[in-house]
């Protein structure tokens, strides 16, 4: 009688943490500097933000984590790598580079670096979407076609869900670029999350 009664006990503490386990909310983190932090903005106008509101009206239930960090560069991204791991996430939206090309950084630099984020990442299975851009027009042709082609790199040899161009649908749009040129308003910000959602879908459960 004494081992039928732990049984049944034993029993109902798997059938509960099976219950806890499934209701529990996944994390996405979005990973990335400035664009990602919501420089510029109020509290709230963020993509990470905008994208929450969408996922939530389409069904996910997902945990939406900010971990943009203004001025941080792709190395910067690797050496918090760690905290982004210890928030257990089921996937992640790594935006860098843009601060590595501005400061006319080796590409080679920054295309190890992504490599290394996007390893680790997947290492810990956790599944990516990269999120690529470009540069002004005066750093010339030549780097700027080199920039953007090292995230094609980089994602084709990790098979990551990937976005070439972060702002492509805020291209002629006004009113969706702050006085800076570089960031985005909380309308551009809303339109980077629409932009985003269709490569993220895939990688999410509802």
């Amino acid at each position: 009688m004494d081992v039928r009664r732990t049984l049944q006990v034993s029993l109902v503490f798997i059938l509960l943490a099976s219950s806890l386990a499934h209701g529990a909310e996944r994390v996405l983190v979005c990973f990335g500097d400035s664009i990602t932090a919501g420089y510029g903005l109020e509290d709230g106008q963020s993509y990470p933000d905008a994208l929450r509101q969408l996922l939530k009206a389409e069904g996910y239930h997902y945990t939406v984590l900010n971990r943009g960090t203004s001025g941080a560069t792709t190395k910067d991204a690797v050496d918090s790598l760690n905290s982004i791991l210890s928030l257990h996430p089921s996937a992640v939206i790594v935006e860098f580079g843009g601060n590595d090309g501005l400061r006319g950084l080796p590409l080679e630099q920054t295309s190890r670096n992504l490599n290394q984020i996007l390893t680790s990442l997947q290492a810990a299975h956790v599944r990516v979407l990269l999120a690529g851009i470009t540069l002004p027009p005066n750093y010339g042709p030549d780097y700027i076609k080199s920039f953007q082609q090292l995230y094609r790199i980089v994602a084709a040899r990790h098979h990551v869900a990937f976005v070439p161009m972060i702002y492509k649908d805020l291209i002629n749009v006004p009113g969706t670029i702050q006085a800076d040129g570089i960031h985005p308003t909380a309308k551009g910000s809303k339109i980077l999350a629409n932009s985003l959602l269709p490569a993220l879908k895939p990688l999410l459960v509802r």
